[in-house]
């Protein structure tokens, strides 16, 4: 399939063929990934190994979730991902994997629904108010 983007100045972009496509957003951090079936597990995040970008163990868990769910871990996985920190970005990756599961084979959505995986979590953080220090937080009040 070609798909021509008007962005890059009118050049011919091709699309890999069976490859299968989603995007998952938390916080400010924005995920798209790009799964491929019949790989060897292997997780890429903006050209880098799942370990050397996410030291913390939890969160290569939380990213590997998905897989576990539906015991299927012959996808290769490129993740593009931009924003937010680190814990935002696990969790936007999570629900893009989650998604693109959904895609290859509706019969995984009822156990990825089952474990909460397939559910945006729209907390932000709320805004500054005038008037205060933070939120929520009031300058020091004196009484004298």
């Amino acid at each position: 399939m070609i798909d021509i983007n008007p962005e890059l100045n009118n050049k011919i972009v091709k699309k890999p063929k069976n490859n299968l496509y989603a995007t998952g957003k938390r916080k400010n951090s924005i995920a798209r990934v790009w799964l491929t079936p019949n790989g060897k597990g292997e997780i890429k995040i903006n050209k880098k190994n799942l370990n050397e970008y996410f030291a913390r163990s939890f969160l290569k868990m939380l990213i590997k979730k998905p897989f576990e769910t539906v015991n299927n871990n012959n996808f290769n996985a490129n993740v593009s991902v931009k924003g937010g920190g680190l814990s935002g970005q696990a969790s936007a990756i999570k629900l893009a994997i989650s998604k693109a599961l959904v895609n290859y084979d509706p019969k995984f959505r009822v156990a990825l629904k089952k474990k909460n995986l397939l559910t945006r979590d729209s907390r932000v953080v709320e805004r500054k108010k005038y008037g205060r220090k933070k939120a929520r937080k009031s300058f020091q009040f004196s009484k004298r």
